[in-house]
């Protein structure tokens, strides 16, 4: 079979074609679900690709759901079968393509600022529904990072002109290009004037400022370099609206400017943890007092809290264990939600008694013959006679 003519090479902005039906075979999916592969002569519909994914629209009425390339032939899939012969018209999903060609074109321009500044290779590229994300195999600063936004952006209002060609193999020995893969024919260049050369399949921007916007909105150490997660276009405009509501609604509960609210939440968090710590102290007396109200020479204690620090049961199991002959036992949490436990004794083992509870209560834990600790799941009557129950063949 003929190789398929690629349209989007021609006319990245074409939107709307048509084309002869060549072939259609139907296929079965695992879940059981019925697709038609569909070859045309020609075809605008992009496959998958260079980290980005397939167009996605029309053929003749039907939804094309994928598009793949094998050997420049070009595979369809579709909903409905289509007849061999017919004339069909293809329409591209244009919101997507668009934007599509401004992530992938953004991306250009980033990879080859930063190529240019620092000489570190694009190693990674992944074009998403959510965010573009780009992977370099060199670390930057955050500074670093600001100035390529900055440069990238001014690279996108100099409305600079996106050439693409396939140059001669004598031609393309002459280009200092970028490309993760040795190429040798039919080798495809996109040129950003002063900003970018490299090698790439897929549809572009005719020039830079229908990208509109690049904003790289995270960045994070990835494999010894760096990954930049980025949006462009109307992306970039939905995340700025996002965050715009959500940095106006925090102003208003705290009362702060707009500008200011990373200073009034870091207040407010310096507030928090005096606050915590002032709560700390006053749960430490509280538990002072309670453990002084128990007799000296108790011989076993079982204590339930609900509100008690798990930090904190330590500290109260051995403000108890004073007062204690034989098992000092601590729990907090409820019935419905489980409890933390400490279990604790100057004169018994205590860990067969917390093997016990555990296997009774949906357990775990350990720790010494002093002292152990753990969750479980029960009911307070249920582990008050379980605990009554080990104590007494304790002491026999």
């Amino acid at each position: 079979m003929n190789k398929t003519i690629q349209l989007y090479n021609q006319d990245s902005h074409m939107n709307k074609f048509q084309a002869t039906v060549l072939s259609c075979t139907s296929e079965v999916t695992k879940d059981n679900t019925s697709h038609y592969i569909v070859i045309l002569d020609a075809t605008a519909f992009f496959p998958e690709g260079g980290g980005q994914s397939s167009d996605i629209g029309t053929l003749g009425g039907v939804l094309v759901v994928d598009v793949q390339e094998k050997e420049d032939i070009i595979y369809h899939t579709l909903t409905a079968p289509l007849h061999v012969g017919d004339t069909v018209t293809g329409e591209i999903n244009w919101e997507k393509r668009f934007d599509n060609m401004q992530h992938h074109t953004g991306e250009h321009i980033v990879s080859g600022i930063v190529h240019q500044y620092f000489g570190y290779d694009n190693v990674g590229f992944h074009l998403g529904s959510d965010v573009v994300t780009i992977d370099f195999n060199g670390s930057l600063t955050d500074e670093d990072i600001r100035m390529v936004e900055t440069k990238a952006n001014q690279a996108v209002f100099s409305n600079l002109p996106i050439d693409v060609k396939f140059p001669s193999s004598e031609e393309l020995t002459k280009l200092d290009y970028r490309s993760k893969i040795e190429l040798t024919e039919n080798v495809r260049i996109v040129t950003i004037p002063n900003i970018d050369i490299c090698a790439c399949c897929a549809p572009h921007v005719s020039f830079t400022g229908e990208i509109g916007l690049i904003k790289i909105v995270s960045w994070q150490k990835y494999k010894g370099g760096v990954r930049l997660s980025m949006l462009c276009g109307s992306r970039a405009l939905a995340d700025y609206n996002k965050k715009e509501v959500n940095v106006t609604e925090i102003s208003a509960l705290l009362s702060a400017k707009p500008y200011e609210v990373s200073e009034a939440v870091k207040h407010l968090k310096d507030e928090a943890l005096s606050l915590k710590g002032q709560i700390s102290n006053l749960n430490n007396q509280l538990l002072k007092f309670k453990a002084a109200s128990i007799p000296e020479g108790t011989k076993s204690i079982y204590i339930f809290e609900k509100d008690i620090e798990p930090g904190s049961l330590r500290t109260y199991a051995n403000m108890i264990l004073e007062r204690c002959e034989n098992l000092c036992a601590v729990f907090a949490g409820s019935d419905d939600t489980g409890y933390k436990y400490i279990l604790a004794s100057s004169h018994i083992d205590v860990r067969e008694i917390g093997k016990q509870l555990n296997e009774h209560f949906s357990g775990k834990g350990g720790g010494s013959k002093e002292m152990i600790q753990g969750s479980i799941v029960g009911s307070k009557e249920m582990i008050q006679g379980l605990l009554n129950k080990l104590e007494t063949e304790l002491a026999n």
